[in-house]
Parts: C-alpha cells; structure tokens; sequence
C-alpha cells in the first residue's frame, strides 16, 4: 500500500550504517496540510534508495510517495515511513529528480507545422 504527501523539507540526517551493510536515512518534511497545528512527518529511506533526498535542501517543497510499515518486537510495536521516492513539486524543480512519467505539456492544433500544397490531390 503506498501514500503520497507533500511539504516543506526541514531537516535531512546524515546516512547511517546499522551492522556490516545495513544503510538507513531519515528525513522531515513540514506536511502541508492547511491544518492548525504544524504537522511534522518523519521518514525513513534505507539501502540504494538513501540517496533519494540527496539533491534536495532544507525549505525544498517535495512531494514524498512512501509505504507504511509496522513490526513487532518483545512486545511493542514500532511503525515506520519507508519513502521510495522523492521528486520537487513544480515550483522548484530540482534537476534529475523530475518524474520521467510526465514527458511534459500535451501540443497544441498551433504548435503543428505549416505545410503549403501545390497540387490538387484529395489525399
């Protein structure tokens, strides 16, 4: 199951190394969420996808698609952001972080090229 949100980058961590190859990074994002109070979102990346927030800063807004996780251990509970993906939202695109499944605006009847006929043909 995935999730989506968007906010204002405010705090990137360091990438940490748990055991002998186990890569994990966490980052918060202020959630726009036009509620009253600020709603302050921690997420967690791990392994190749560490480096996912690396080209953004502090006061980016980003727009984070992510998986919740939960696991149980000795008899408590513990619940993770697992984001997968991270791209800039449209104001400040960050260079090579745009999505590759928007190739951009649709053309217009305007933008076709202007072709003169000489002949008479009906095709």
């Amino acid at each position: 199951m995935s999730f989506e949100i968007t906010g204002t980058l405010v705090k990137k961590y360091e990438t940490e190394t748990k055991g002998e190859s186990f890569r994990v990074r966490d980052f918060v994002i202020k959630a726009n969420d036009g509620g009253q109070y600020d709603n302050f979102v921690k997420f967690q990346t791990t392994q190749d996808r560490t480096s996912i927030i690396d080209d953004f800063n502090e006061g980016d807004e980003l727009k984070v698609h992510f998986d919740l996780r939960g696991r149980q251990w000795q008899d408590k509970y513990f619940t993770n952001l697992n984001a997968w993906r991270v791209e800039a939202t449209t104001a400040n695109a960050a260079p090579g972080n745009t999505s590759s499944d928007n190739p951009g605006p649709f053309p217009q009847a305007d933008d076709a090229p202007v072709v003169e006929a000489d002949d008479d043909l009906p095709f």
